[in-house]
């Protein structure tokens, strides 16, 4: 009889996987001999699993380490103590995945759907006939993110607490309302990522770039922020702003009535660095013309809202609500408008007279994750944008000016 320990691992070769994975197929469309898949412990390093529907697999300690997943869907999966260490794991869906105790280092989640995961330290113990119950353990400490690429990636309200994601890149994240109580994110690049609302209580944070980092209701009690780079954060808005001692709401009103009468009321706003977070909302509001850059436009309700024509220069749409708004001739220079929605906006050519016309100019924006699907951009500038993991699909281009 042998005296050596089964392995924790075991191979899978690909006929096996395939089987496996087209039984799962029927699983989840409820054919006849349909099976879940349930590749528990199987080494699966540098598999090519990409694009392929893998919701509620079990794949509870499978060694993943370097495998092509991009846009995989491994959505309420469960991941608890797998080793995707340095795995391509780009615009993967992991919503509500068990992913406790796996190990991230070095992976490229970039893009990626994490929104409600559980991300916290496990450890699996497996039975080994020798020597009883062991625990499985990676080269790396199990929970952990270190070095891995989370660029744009939707972390919404996932379970991250005690993680540890050192030197690792959250750029444009979403974390809203994430759990990472305790976790020690020691010189990781948080630059324009959203913690609105989340809960770093005691987390450790030393060393960490946070530039334009969105912090409003963020828990930052006993925080460590030890040379930390927190320049332009954003905060919670004000209760409410005034300008020169009128509220905004009357200043706008003046401004639409000006729009409204063709200059027989009111008049053009001149608005610079306003937040008009306060407002909540400026859904349908008419402000062709409105001079506001710098401004603040965080997560608000902008559908069908009109500004023709509007200098915006470098103002902040990060995931405001801008469907079917009015954009045609606007400076957008600079602007950040990262994950906004502008689906079926107007973002093409104002004319201003026979014969001429303004473009909407986007040039150095970002439009990271950002859905432009049914909008018209005729014409537009994209000089220098950001359009990593933007949706264009249905986005009329014609004529746009786009870096070659």
């Amino acid at each position: 009889m042998s005296s050596q320990a089964e392995p924790y691992h075991l191979a899978l070769d690909a006929q096996s996987l395939r089987e496996a994975v087209e039984a799962h197929q029927k699983y989840l469309e409820g054919r006849s001999g349909g099976r879940r898949l349930a590749l528990t412990y199987a080494d699966l390093s540098n598999c090519s699993l990409e694009g392929l529907d893998l919701r509620e697999a079990d794949l509870a300690g499978a060694k993943l380490t370097g495998a092509s997943m991009a846009k995989v869907n491994l959505s309420r999966a469960i991941l608890f103590g797998a080793d995707l260490r340095e795995a391509d794991l780009r615009r993967a869906n992991f919503k509500r995945a068990d992913l406790r105790g796996a190990c991230l280092r070095g992976a490229n989640l970039a893009g990626a759907d994490l929104a409600g995961c559980d991300l916290r330290e496990g450890r699996i113990a497996l039975q080994d006939k020798l020597d009883g119950f062991r625990i499985l353990r990676h080269e790396h400490r199990p929970g952990e993110l270190n070095y891995a690429v989370l660029t744009g990636a939707n972390l919404a309200g996932a379970q991250m607490t005690s993680t540890v994601a050192m030197a690792s890149d959250f750029t444009d994240a979403n974390l809203a309302g994430a759990q990472m109580a305790g976790a020690r994110l020691m010189r990781a690049v948080l630059d324009g990522a959203d913690l609105s609302g989340a809960d770093l209580g005691g987390a450790d944070l030393s060393g960490a770039s946070m530039k334009r980092t969105v912090v409003a209701g963020a828990n930052l009690d006993h925080t460590l922020l030890d040379d930390v780079d927190m320049s332009a954060v954003l905060r919670g808005p004000p209760p409410v702003v005034y300008v020169d001692d009128r509220s905004l709401d009357e200043v706008l009103a003046d401004h639409e009535a000006y729009c409204e009468s063709g200059g027989a009321k009111g008049g053009i706003m001149t608005l610079p660095g306003v937040d008009f977070r306060p407002l909540r909302s400026l859904r349908g509001r008419h402000l062709t013309g409105l001079n506001a850059p710098e401004c603040i436009f965080f997560g608000l309700d902008m559908q069908r809202v009109e500004l023709q024509g509007a200098d915006l220069t470098g103002c902040d749409f990060r995931g405001a609500d801008l469907r079917e708004a009015d954009l045609r001739g606007a400076k957008l220079v600079g602007a950040q408008l990262t994950r906004a929605d502008l689906r079926g906006a107007k973002l093409g050519p104002l004319t201003i007279s026979e014969g001429r016309f303004v473009r909407t100019d986007f040039t150095r924006a970002s439009l990271r994750a950002a859905d432009l699907r049914g909008a018209t951009a005729r014409r537009a500038r994209f000089l220098e944008a950001d359009l990593t993991q933007a949706k264009v699909a249905g986005c009329d281009l014609t004529g746009a000016e786009m870096e070659s």
